[in-house]
């Protein structure tokens, strides 16, 4: 199965990490990757609580083009039962990636591998690939008050 977790409300990752846990506790290998964030949040100390978890950060756009073409070969080589491509859609929006790019690495995933995008702005043609997809509205927000990122709830 494929999931794109977007919109412009709170908790994609969130929601994407959750299904890590629950595959992991269900002894799942799990490959996450980080699009667009090359420093070390919170979320990536779960490598250290989690054994069938493992998280690389693809923050470069070199990292970005050359991990996309890379990807199956190295899900095989591992084992991996889920995927998870955090932010991919910051990625798109930058240029580093193409749409095709995406829309190929969708239709080439192995049929055992559970596939989940996120990130804001997916582009629309995605979701014809997706066998799941949320889109997460923002209602209201505490960064409306001036509240800023806080450890463990936003980083």
């Amino acid at each position: 199965m494929t999931h794109i977790y977007t919109g412009n409300g709170k908790g994609k990752s969130t929601a994407a990490f959750g299904l890590a846990v629950r595959a992991a506790m269900a002894d799942l290998k799990v490959y996450i990757v980080q699009f667009a964030k090359t420093e070390k949040y919170h979320e990536t100390r779960i490598e250290s609580y989690v054994k069938w978890i493992h998280i690389e950060q693809w923050g470069t756009p070199e990292k970005m083009a050359s991990g996309l073409k890379q990807l199956w070969q190295n899900v095989a080589a591992h084992g991996d039962d889920v995927v998870i491509l955090d932010e991919i859609t910051i990625a798109l929006m930058m240029n580093h990636i193409t749409l095709d790019s995406v829309i190929t690495l969708i239709k080439a995933k192995p049929k055992n591998v559970e596939l989940v995008l996120t990130g804001i702005n997916c582009p629309k043609p995605l979701y014809e690939y997706a066998d799941v997809v949320t889109e997460m509205t923002q209602i209201k927000h505490y960064y409306q008050k001036g509240i800023t990122s806080r450890a463990g709830f936003d980083c």
